[in-house]
């Protein structure tokens, strides 16, 4: 299977910035990951989006898309589980 190209919307890279060292260190090494495995267990998919999933990354959540013809992955937000949804 072929490795998944990341991409960092601006929006995203912007709450990446706000984050603390080691949760961004963390964040980062998540979303590394899932150029690889782009549905890791414990991803869930959101209602009222295609293909549009979340992962949790202990009390913060990182919210992509995923685009297989493309084998693209698109990393729209990163943020605290109280504020990412809105």
């Amino acid at each position: 299977m072929a490795s998944y190209k990341i991409e960092v919307s601006a929006t995203a890279e912007k709450q990446l910035r706000k984050l603390g060292k080691e949760n961004r260190h963390r964040i980062i090494e998540a979303i590394s990951s899932l150029a690889k495995t782009p549905r890791p267990t414990g991803c869930r998919k959101l209602k009222g989006f295609e293909d549009v999933y979340r992962i949790r990354v202990g009390t913060y959540r990182l919210i992509y898309n995923i685009n297989n013809k493309q084998v693209l992955i698109i990393i729209l937000k990163v943020g605290h589980r109280k504020h990412v949804y809105r």
